[in-house]
């Protein structure tokens, strides 16, 4: 079957509903557990209900687990298929062309916060599971397209569904590269606080969350710097401007699993102030964190052959004039010794009056490259693309893959793609989210469907 030519007969559909999907602004704003309708928030609510309205519409079973994920399914038998999708995105910061919400589609692209990270994928892989059964195809196991709803901000809502529903036996996550991701380094947030006072910074905020490289830091001072702060960013080739008393400057976005990719505004106001203030978080900052990807600084630096090196990003500082609340986000390899690395942060932090303080550990993720569920997806994705080249992966981001015993992340990024998850002007391309539905159409019909039907 040319699950290709068929794809491309719902591309109308496919893009009507990805534009729905991502004009609704699925940011998180706050967690409350005793909200049982919208834990999440309102916004987050209305995207799961969209799909699970959508999936009941288009005959499949659906369930709501608790306002905290939900599913759509098709298939009969013991075994489950998860294919897990997120509905949640990351702030939409930076400057963009179009409204990040705004579903605008130019020249075959459509530019939107969560445009591949992930509602697009999501919507491929609800559309590659509509054509399977839209084509009579009978599956041997239950696929269950799984919906998420933190997953940008520590993915308490499918663990949440996994304590209600069985576990699936195998499956994959459209929100990463192809070939095929097989393994995931480990990712910790944490964060280095305290108290203290400075004459000179009043105040002084960057970033929302650790995922992301802030491209914006702002600093209140009580002094005047003007001269000093324009001949800096002069010198530099920086960017920033001056409001008042708030000095800011600007960095580039990026995905923290790949800070080198972006420039953090928060080392580059830090480059600036260590020599106008002897602030103890501004020295900290600089002698341990600035312009260091690698954690080398810190000594945290390894790597391991599969999973690659360590890195470390900055996500954000909060400093009122009185507490200070520095929140980093590390990906490491499966090699990395914890406890080792604890003990020097630690020490770190002490040394300038701060306190480190680990807000969530997740462990590395692995399945081995000869498994069944490996070759088959890279059998498919050769197929569809002719592409012997590239060799299957091991990445710094954290996919839903790593919450099943056994699933890998599996697409939409084709090797060469502009990677914009976490930046500003994120889009898909609908031709190559097309190919990408076939893909997932074939992938699902080999692993829970007729032998012959794919």
């Amino acid at each position: 079957m040319n699950w290709l030519e068929i794809a491309k007969t719902y591309r109308e559909e496919f893009v009507r509903l990805s534009k729905e999907l991502l004009q609704i602004p699925t940011v998180l704003k706050a967690y409350d557990p005793n909200n049982s309708e919208e834990p999440f928030g309102p916004e987050i609510k209305k995207a799961l209900d969209y799909m699970l309205n959508l999936g009941e519409k288009d005959g499949f079973i659906v369930k709501n687990v608790d306002n905290y994920a939900g599913h759509i399914e098709f298939g009969k038998g013991e075994e489950i298929l998860g294919i897990l999708g997120h509905l949640d995105v990351v702030p939409a910061g930076g400057k963009w062309t179009n409204p990040p919400f705004s579903a605008t589609e130019i020249d075959g692209k459509i530019y939107a916060r969560g445009a591949m990270d992930d509602k697009g994928p999501t919507i491929a892989a609800y559309i590659a599971l509509k054509m399977i059964k839209d084509q009579g195809i009978n599956l041997n196991k239950r696929v269950r397209i799984i919906l998420g709803t933190d997953e940008e901000s520590g993915m308490r809502g499918v663990r949440h569904y996994l304590k209600k529903e069985k576990m699936p036996d195998l499956g994959f996550a459209p929100d990463a590269e192809f070939p095929l991701i097989y393994a995931e380094k480990g990712i910790y947030e944490y964060n280095f606080v305290g108290e203290m006072k400075d004459d000179l910074v009043k105040s002084m905020i960057a970033g929302e969350r650790y995922n992301v490289v802030p491209d914006m830091c702002e600093a209140v001072l009580s002094k005047n710097l003007v001269n000093e702060f324009n001949e800096y960013l002069k010198k530099n080739n920086y960017t920033g401007e001056i409001q008042g008393d708030k000095y800011i400057i600007y960095g580039k976005n990026a995905h923290a699993a790949m800070p080198f990719l972006g420039v953090n505004a928060i080392s580059l106001m830090a480059g600036f102030l260590k020599n106008h203030t002897n602030a103890g978080f501004v020295s900290f900052i600089d002698e341990f964190l600035s312009f260091d990807h690698y954690g080398k600084k810190l000594e945290l630096d390894c790597f391991d052959e599969e999973m690659k090196e360590l890195t470390n990003n900055i996500g954000f500082i909060k400093y009122d004039g009185h507490k200070v609340d520095i929140g980093c986000n590390i990906r490491y390899p499966r090699n990395y010794d914890f406890e080792a690395g604890e003990a020097k942060m630690s020490n770190s932090a002490n040394k300038h009056g701060l306190k480190y303080v680990l807000f969530k550990d997740s462990k590395p993720h692995y399945v081995s490259p000869n498994d069944p569920l490996v070759k088959i997806l890279h059998q498919v994705y050769v197929k569809y693309t002719g592409d012997t080249e590239h060799d299957i992966i091991t990445i710094g981001g954290g996919t839903y893959a790593r919450v099943m015993k056994k699933a890998v992340a599996f697409g939409p990024y084709f090797p060469g793609q502009e990677e914009l998850a976490h930046q500003p002007n994120e889009f898909l391309d609908i031709d190559s989210l097309i190919l990408s539905i076939a893909i997932y159409a074939e992938s699902i019909v080999l692993l829970a469907g007729e032998k012959d039907a794919a």
